[in-house]
Formats: structure tokens, C-alpha cells, sequence
């Protein structure tokens, strides 16, 4: 598989939204207790060809580069380690110290790829996803494997 990274462009923005909608819904994503629009964000994009493969959005903050989506559309192909490994260069070149992702307390698959990739755990928002709810109503009361999505977990990886 010859996956190349790129930003993503305003081209992009029919093919990411579905993309969006598929994994959360809408390009609306609740973190922090905000609604942020996916479509706003900087991200880039796993392509095979010529066919979007993958996407990243992340935001920097007080050299700290939080990844807010990540998802392979072909789970298993290096796909994501690839959108990840992109945005921890590009992170580190824009002199953030450290990267984190928030995620559910479902989202096993996630929980194990961050950690598999250097990634720690690092807070626990108890019934964290109870309040998101309040503010994007379509989250799922049950998740991945049949597990009652309530708490958020923080993972961080230091970048050298």
C-alpha cells in the first residue's frame, strides 16, 4: 500500500464530512464540554490512490498539539500509525513539548493504538460523556463492544 500524507484542502470537505458522519455523526465533536466543528480545524489526510484513506484534525495550544479525530477508513493497514506519526512531526516542528487525545471509556481499540504508540494514560473524566451529551444529544448510550459510554480518558505522549 503506497499511503502518502497531506493536509487537508477546501476540496476535501464533501469526502471528510462523510468521512465525519460515519465515525461521529456530523463534524460536530464534543471535547472539554464544547461543541467544535471537525471542518474548522487543521487535519490532514492518509491518500491511497488517489482515495482519502484516512484523516487527522488536531489543534495547537501553548505547545501542546491535541488530536481531536483520527480514523482509517482500512483499520490494520498502517494507516493510522502514518496520520499519527505525521502529526507528532509536524507537532514537534511547531515546537509543542507534548500531544494528547481524549477518548471514551469504549473505545478499546483506541485505548490500545495510543499506547501501542507511546501514549499514556493520564486523567480520567468520570461520567464526563453524561454532561457531552447535554450539548450533542446524538452520542450513543452504549458503544463499542456493548460497553455504556460515560467517562473520558486522557492519554498524553512527551515529544523529544
Amino acid at each position: 500500500m503506497a499511503v502518502h500524507i497531506e493536509k487537508l484542502s477546501e476540496k476535501d470537505k464533501k469526502e471528510i464530512l462523510a468521512i465525519l458522519q460515519s465515525f461521529w455523526g456530523d463534524s460536530k465533536i464534543v471535547v472539554h464540554n464544547e461543541i467544535i466543528d471537525a471542518l474548522s480545524l487543521d487535519g490532514i489526510k492518509a491518500v491511497d490512490n488517489n482515495k482519502i484513506s484516512g484523516i487527522c484534525h488536531y489543534q495547537i495550544s501553548d505547545k501542546e498539539c491535541e488530536i481531536l479525530t483520527l480514523a482509517s477508513l482500512n483499520p490494520g493497514q498502517g494507516i493510522g500509525s502514518a496520520l499519527l506519526n505525521e502529526v507528532e512531526g509536524f507537532a514537534l516542528y511547531s515546537g509543542c513539548h507534548l500531544i494528547c487525545v481524549t477518548t471514551t471509556n469504549d473505545n478499546l481499540n483506541a485505548l490500545g493504538f495510543y499506547q501501542k504508540h507511546g501514549y499514556q494514560l493520564t486523567t480520567l473524566y468520570p461520567k464526563q460523556v453524561f454532561i457531552s451529551r447535554q450539548l450533542k444529544t446524538e452520542i450513543p448510550e452504549i458503544g463499542y463492544h456493548g460497553i455504556p459510554i460515560r467517562d473520558e480518558l486522557r492519554l498524553e505522549k512527551m515529544l523529544k
